[in-house]
């Protein structure tokens, strides 16, 4: 349950950064489920191994550099799933940005751990 729950969580940041950023958009609007999917599932199982990877330059760079891998995943998702497209990488920086931190406030408001 609280997996979908996560997924609706993303998803709704993800379709709120379609609508505050230019140069996101979402087609029809279902696509807004598959890129939520998506960026659930990459930060279920990718993630950890990811960070543990990239710890070195978070290190280094005060955690900054995992925004440019969330802002590199949300441009890359932007081209490869149909429907959803994102025109420049600061476009997904700023929304990867944008679900990353309503993500954590959802999970800090209701107290939920994934």
């Amino acid at each position: 349950m609280k997996i979908i729950l996560h997924w609706v969580v993303i998803s709704a940041a993800v379709l709120f950064s379609t609508r505050v950023v230019s140069g996101i958009d979402v087609n029809p609007l279902w696509v807004v489920l598959i890129v939520g999917a998506c960026l659930t599932l990459f930060n279920m199982f990718i993630k950890p191994v990811v960070s543990l990877l990239t710890l070195p330059l978070n290190i280094v760079t005060l955690g900054i550099f995992s925004l440019i891998v969330n802002g590199l995943l949300y441009w890359y998702l932007g081209s490869i799933i149909k429907g959803f497209s994102v025109d420049s990488f600061s476009s997904a920086f700023i929304g990867a940005l944008i679900v990353s931190v309503i993500d954590w406030l959802l999970k800090k408001i209701f107290h939920l751990e994934f």
